[in-house]
């Protein structure tokens, strides 16, 4: 189903858009999040805390991938906002050629660095092994992550959010059981809890692409198409580059803080696992309507329609605060019992460090939900630069302090979990401020002139 941007009340088709996008991702989530109860449950804490840290690491070497597409995607709402086919196909087709060259790159340097990768990551040895084997088998799926990622912005970009709901439905439904199967059922550890994934993901990936071929003929290459020029790839560099070194940037900066929360051992290693994917599950959904928000902005800006642009930034705004003030109670009052989802009552000293952290970081998702709107509004208007300069002020001051902080023995652990809050309100009154300081030259750009 494609929803036609640029048209009807604001706010509930911004909504109406977002929805899939949310359920989708937090369906997403799913893979790890499965891997994370199941591994926990079966496996042990020493398996949880590896299979966690290898999630922030596959975060970082796919969000290459992620911010590429999203960049492609704000290229191609314009595109489909003004009513340019044949631009829309010569730009898809740049842009797949670009991602899948260098997925196959990111592939093949991961394998080649994988031990590299290990030790600047601090991993104690006593979850090194279960860390790589993990990674060994999980690093086959980046090309799926590609083809799913890639798709999925681009039917989102055209309005059609719900299509790739459905195929990580069917995809997480699937982790989910190969992962009982894997695990539990034939015993096969960590590799089982990757080989899960992966196939699930493929699953997901190939079935999306198979789908855009067949039903979306508007948005099929034809021969003519298939070709590079220096415009298109100007164009797609233009927003790919910057918004995959914004995706690339954050989750750099989360590894760093991962290394350190890994020098404090294998305890504060399983407890960061589990509150991260709880953190994840919390925020994510106004992760999606941020990037939906975008979509937005993106489709009126190619139909040069400011007004409407303007009615969705106050819109969004108001949902995203209100939807961040909700959760945040929730997470705060539930720490507890939503820890003890992931880990045995037993283990009161991970569950008493993860309780902690949520209620530090959940306290303060307005922060982060007024972030990534920033981020979307930059993006859709071809100012990508600015996206990156808000991600280095909130992940340098989360990197800088975390160490710092963690360093003074009165503060410990603690420190690390205080310097993500303040990160995203430094970057929140940045972006805010140079909106305030430039609106003339964003306005400008909203209508065209």
């Amino acid at each position: 189903m494609q929803r036609d941007l640029t048209r009807g009340p604001v706010t509930s088709t911004m909504l109406c858009f977002a929805l899939p996008m949310i359920l989708g991702d937090l369906l997403q989530q799913c893979y790890n999040v499965a891997d994370t109860l199941i591994v926990g449950r079966f496996l042990g804490t020493a398996a949880l805390g590896a299979v966690g840290s290898a999630y922030t690491l596959m975060t970082f070497l796919t969000s290459v991938l992620l911010g590429l597409a999203m960049g492609s995607g704000a290229v191609f709402s314009i595109r489909w906002g003004r009513g340019d086919l044949d631009g829309l196909r010569e730009s898809v087709c740049t842009s797949f050629f670009l991602i899948a060259a260098l997925t196959a790159v990111l592939t093949a340097a991961s394998f080649a660095g994988l031990d590299t990768i290990l030790r600047l990551l601090q991993v104690p040895a006593e979850n090194y092994a279960l860390m790589r084997a993990y990674l060994w088998v999980i690093l086959w799926g980046i090309p799926a992550t590609f083809l799913y990622n890639f798709m999925a912005c681009l039917l989102r970009s055209v309005g059609n959010s719900t299509a790739p709901l459905v195929f990580l439905a069917v995809s997480a439904v699937s982790n989910i059981g190969l992962d009982l199967l894997f695990v539990v059922g034939f015993s096969w550890g960590v590799q089982g809890a990757a080989g899960a994934t992966v196939l699930a993901q493929y699953l997901s990936g190939v079935g999306l692409l198979l789908y855009g071929v067949w039903r979306c003929p508007q948005l099929r290459p034809q021969r003519r198409h298939l070709r590079l020029t220096r415009r298109g790839l100007a164009e797609i560099s233009q927003f790919s580059l910057l918004t995959c070194v914004q995706q690339s940037v954050m989750n750099f900066g989360i590894l760093l803080v991962q290394g350190r929360v890994n020098s404090f051992g294998p305890a504060v290693m399983a407890a960061f696992a589990a509150a991260v994917k709880i953190d994840s599950f919390a925020y994510m959904p106004v992760q999606d309507f941020g990037n939906a928000f975008s979509t937005f902005i993106a489709q009126n800006y190619g139909a040069r329609q400011p007004q409407r642009i303007r009615q969705g930034i106050r819109s969004a705004v108001v949902c995203a605060v209100a939807f961040c003030v909700v959760v945040s109670a929730v997470v705060c009052l539930l720490a507890g019992p939503l820890m003890g989802l992931f880990v045995e009552a037993e283990e009161t000293e991970i569950i008493a460090i993860g309780i902690t952290y949520l209620r530090i970081e959940g306290a303060f998702y307005l922060g982060i939900g007024c972030l990534f709107l920033l981020y979307g509004l930059y993006r859709a208007v071809a100012m990508p630069g600015m996206s990156v300069v808000l991600t280095v002020i909130s992940l340098g001051t989360r990197v800088v302090l975390a160490y710092a902080l963690s360093a003074i023995p009165a503060i410990g652990v603690v420190g690390i979990w205080w310097s993500v809050p303040i990160g995203w309100f430094l970057a929140d009154f940045a972006g805010f401020l140079y909106y305030a300081l430039r609106r003339g030259r964003i306005e400008a750009r909203l209508t065209g002139e």
